[in-house]
């Protein structure tokens, strides 16, 4: 089945691609793409089996969601892109973020706000169970140097806007 068929399916639903997700994922279909096997093309889906392996149960409260949201500054802990605005690497629609392990729990991970940090779709999509490390200051200054001098200023204003009271402190 490819793409098409599964839109047509669906009844036109412009967000069936997450609902695959959700069928393989929270549901436990097992739903293979070219991610899977080779021989599938991008856009094109194999059912491989019609009984579904039985999912995680999924208790991450609503206050443990909101707390490593507001952790995480409603950030994407992987590529940085902020929660309702346009997607760095599809502008094309804004940013919506999940809630991702660190640890999966298919690894022996857990459900503590400790292995949990927030995912925009495009990196949770990809994730499959990586983690990335987070940049080191020197790293990031180095970035920050490199950058040109306007996008400089707008990393200013954006951490002054974010510490406004550690701001105030350095510039007394």
């Amino acid at each position: 089945m490819d793409s098409d068929e599964l839109r047509e399916v669906a009844g036109g639903i412009t967000e069936w691609a997450r609902r695959v997700r959700e069928l393989r994922g929270e549901e436990g279909y097992q739903i293979l793409t070219h991610n899977d096997r080779d021989d599938l093309k991008p856009g094109e889906y194999l059912l491989e089996n019609p009984k579904p392996k039985p999912a995680f149960e999924r208790s991450i409260s609503k206050e443990v969601r909101a707390y490593v949201l507001d952790r995480n500054g409603f950030t994407c802990q992987m590529c940085g892109a902020v929660a309702g605005e346009p997607h760095p690497y599809d502008v094309n629609r804004k940013t919506r973020l999940h809630i991702g392990h660190i640890v999966d729990k298919s690894m022996g991970g857990t459900d503590d706000a400790a292995n949990l940090r927030a995912l925009c779709s495009v990196c949770n999509e990809g994730a499959a169970n990586l983690t990335l490390d987070r940049p080191t200051v020197k790293k990031l200054l180095v970035q920050v140097r490199r950058a040109r001098a306007d996008t400089q200023l707008e990393i200013l204003e954006w951490l002054t806007s974010k510490y406004p009271q550690q701001a105030k402190k350095l510039t007394k």
